[in-house]
């Protein structure tokens, strides 16, 4: 997901696809720790796409004060 792609989601949507990513890094981690996760990657991934929506919720937190 790219950061544009991010910023032009709404504040609702934004806070669907953080608890929806949440879930995706919650499962992989537990994937890997049993040892069937094919993709490693899949976990960085993820946790950037966690970090950029925190981001822009972040942004607009502050641009709200």
């Amino acid at each position: 997901m790219k950061i544009s792609e991010v910023r032009e989601m709404s504040t609702g949507e934004l806070k669907e696809k953080l608890y929806s990513l949440k879930e995706q890094l919650f499962e992989l981690r537990r994937k890997k720790s049993v040892g069937t996760l094919e993709r490693g990657e899949d976990v960085i991934t993820v946790r950037r796409d966690i970090a950029r929506v925190n981001m822009v919720l972040r942004e607009r937190e502050l641009e709200s004060k």
